[in-house]
């Protein structure tokens, strides 16, 4: 998680939070880990780590690459899953990890078992709960009501019931929790 912590730690994408400026992915993975063990204290390790390299240098590999149309999105979320897993795989091969660690953690970060799995449900939730909590508002100013209520819906939908009742708990401006009242409603 160190190794996992240096590489986030060179996004050249800063963060202000308390008036202090952060690398963007380094919060994020923070952040992750902290809903993480928020949802389920005893986390295993595997889970620990898929939830601190999910979003390892992903500043690398820009959107702005692929079209910017769903497509293009889809097959940026696929290379991205592929890249982290990957990198999380080789930090891991390099601290020793056996090949069953490291495949039990690329399982999770592909979260292809969801709804198959406790770990990748509470890894998806701490997803859900980072976006709500930190990137549900920029998002909305940006998109049309009708478009963010079906993101939401989607958003709500991957979420456990434990994960649903934290995000009730959030606290959101009223045009979020708005938005996410009559989204779920």
């Amino acid at each position: 998680m160190a190794r996992i912590d240096q590489l986030n730690g060179e996004d050249p994408n800063q963060e202000v939070v308390g008036g202090i400026a952060h690398p963007r992915e380094l919060l994020y993975a923070q952040r992750l880990t902290d809903w993480v063990l928020r949802l389920v204290p005893d986390a295993s390790e595997a889970l620990r780590i898929a939830a601190r390299g999910q979003h390892v240098r992903r500043w690398t590999i820009p959107r702005g690459r692929y079209p910017m149309n769903r497509q293009g999105y889809l097959r940026w979320r696929e290379t991205l899953k592929t890249f982290h897993a990957q990198t999380v795989g080789g930090l891991m091969r390099e601290a020793g990890y056996a090949d069953d660690d490291i495949q039990r953690v690329q399982r999770l970060m592909s979260k292809r078992e969801l709804g198959k799995d406790s770990d990748t449900q509470v890894l998806e939730d701490a997803l859900c709960l980072v976006f709500i909590q930190t990137q549900f508002s920029d998002l909305r100013r940006k998109t049309a009501a009708e478009k963010m209520q079906e993101v939401v819906r989607k958003t709500w939908q991957k979420m456990s019931a434990q994960a649903r009742a934290e995000a009730a708990r959030l606290a959101l401006t009223a045009e979020d929790r708005a938005i996410i009242q009559r989204a779920v409603l």
